[in-house]
């Protein structure tokens, strides 16, 4: 895909985010199949603090040939920054406004070369393009993760707990 055309996926995703996290029922917010896995504050609370402090604010290190990353531990944030106790539609509203920030930023980008490379301690060699399209795959990997949450939680709804008839997850 060409930079353009991830930045406009970028942009429908707000829609996208806007149908799976608004207008859901209450007991589903802070529901989690198991344990160890995130509910969808705490999924709606990593999108928010990820486009601030992680793709947002790296590409634009990137694209400044800047390889002082600051460390970040999104996975970590969760408890340690007590997502669990967040404010959800708060929360969610903060995610979209940030994810419009976002795109606004992006369309600054008119004549970049999305070949400049940086060093990340972690990936070695890190291009700019790289990070745009790691940005749209994670957004794909939470669509995807809330909408098997949500399929988790309507699952377990149900006195047999047998979807079967809808389909293969």
């Amino acid at each position: 895909m060409k930079p353009e055309e991830i930045i406009n996926q970028l942009e429908y995703n707000i829609d996208v985010y806007k149908h799976l996290l608004l207008r859901i029922p209450e007991n589903l917010i802070k529901w989690k199949p198991a344990e160890n896995i995130w509910c969808l504050l705490e999924i709606v609370s990593h999108l928010y603090d990820e486009e601030r402090e992680d793709f947002r604010a790296r590409l634009d290190k990137i694209l400044s040939n800047d390889n002082n990353w600051n460390p970040i531990d999104p996975a970590g944030w969760v408890t340690s920054r007590n997502y669990i106790y967040n404010d959800y539609m708060d929360t969610v509203e903060k995610f979209l406004f940030e994810r419009r920030k976002s795109i606004k930023f992006l369309r600054t980008l008119d004549h970049i070369n999305w070949k400049v490379k940086v060093f990340h301690p972690k990936f070695g060699e890190f291009v700019a393009l790289n990070m745009l399209c790691s940005w749209l795959a994670h957004d794909y990997l939470h669509v995807r993760q809330i909408i098997k949450t949500k399929y988790l939680f309507l699952n377990s709804g149900l006195a047999s707990g047998d979807l079967r008839y809808a389909g293969e997850w």
